[in-house]
């Protein structure tokens, strides 16, 4: 663990010195020197996630494809989406715009006497071991993000939002950053709320994070593999996954809601009838886990058919009530367009 923590902050203090510090000072911006240093740690991290998604994950896709590339565009745009977030870009609009504010809200607690609660510091000796630390502070953030992503789908105002992660009907290893910029922007006040309410450290939430992420590009691939009867109870496979992305099945759950005809209506001013029941289609859906399926387990949201169905949305494929199917937008500027369209109500 030490030498890996001592290369990174080796190549991480190299990256800084030769690239990113010539750069501020030329722009003005050296009184933000270590924050742009924390920032270099975020951009090497997304580097090097880079390099593992193209020399490893890219061969597997290649190897044991679930279907073959058709609209190799919407992948083109989803890589824009990968860069945009891997190499900072979204990370640099935060620090400029939301940033501030939960400076400035922790800070007040801090001055109002209120200290971060240390979840490592539950049973020391134990929990504050770096290796333990990291797996519990993983277990605790899966936990939020089963919650966050059940919320997505969920409540019909984020779900409009949301949706456009779906809307890929060629999923790859770059499908998992394809989402609405407002929706990574509540997703993210809410993941660090939670880390500095439960005082991770920093690197270990660079850490978490960065796994988390890899792990997301291998299980949104396009790949087909699962981890047997056992290994899928253990940790999301690409086959648990894309069952979630699968049209008409795991964004969507039927439910039966009573429905009373005329007809019914009238027998009932004489009789006690049961109402009449008929299946219908809402929110939910299947395979909310990020990186655990054990959650989806305890709560009975879990799907293990061994299917590899086709992914979309059923609004994409199916006319609406107006007759249409619904327009996700192209490139990187229509989706985000469209995706505010939605959530006005408007498209």
């Amino acid at each position: 663990m030490d030498w890996l923590t001592n290369g990174f902050d080796t190549a991480q203090q190299c990256l800084f010195e030769s690239v990113i510090q010539p750069v501020m000072f030329a722009t003005g911006m050296a009184g933000l020197l270590e924050d742009g240093y924390a920032a270099t740690g975020w951009l090497l991290v997304g580097l090097l996630q880079l390099v593992v998604m193209l020399a490893i994950i890219a061969p597997l896709q290649r190897w044991r494809p679930v279907e073959p590339l058709l609209d190799r565009a919407a992948v083109r745009t989803d890589i824009v989406y990968t860069l945009i977030h891997r190499l900072g870009l979204f990370r640099l609009a935060l620090f400029f715009s939301v940033d501030p504010l939960w400076d400035a809200f922790f800070g007040a607690l801090r001055m109002d006497g209120i200290s971060t609660f240390h979840l490592d510091a539950l049973w020391p000796g134990v929990t504050d071991l770096p290796w333990v630390s990291l797996l519990v502070y993983l277990a605790v953030f899966d936990f939020l993000d089963y919650w966050i992503h059940r919320g997505q789908h969920h409540f019909e105002w984020w779900w409009r939002l949301h949706s456009l992660h779906h809307s890929q009907r060629q999923m790859t290893m770059w499908s998992d950053n394809r989402n609405h910029l407002l929706d990574d922007l509540l997703r993210d006040a809410i993941v660090v709320t939670v880390a500095q309410l439960i005082g991770v450290a920093p690197g270990q939430f660079v850490a978490i994070v960065a796994l988390t992420q890899l792990s997301e590009n291998f299980h949104h691939a396009n790949l087909r593999v699962w981890f047997g009867r056992w290994g899928e109870r253990l940790w999301v496979s690409p086959r648990f996954h894309r069952l979630h992305h699968a049209i008409g099945i795991g964004h969507e759950s039927v439910t039966m809601r009573p429905v009373q005809s005329p007809s019914q209506v009238v027998a009932e001013r004489y009789v006690q009838a049961e109402p009449i029941q008929k299946p219908v289609t809402v929110l939910g859906g299947c395979n909310f886990g990020v990186l655990l399926p054990w959650w989806d387990i305890l709560f009975r949201t879990a799907n293990f058919e061994l299917r590899y169905d086709p992914t979309g949305v059923r609004d994409q494929v199916q006319p609406g009530p107006d007759g249409r199917v619904r327009n996700y937008g192209r490139g990187f500027w229509a989706q985000q367009w469209r995706g505010v369209l939605r959530l006005l109500g408007k498209a």
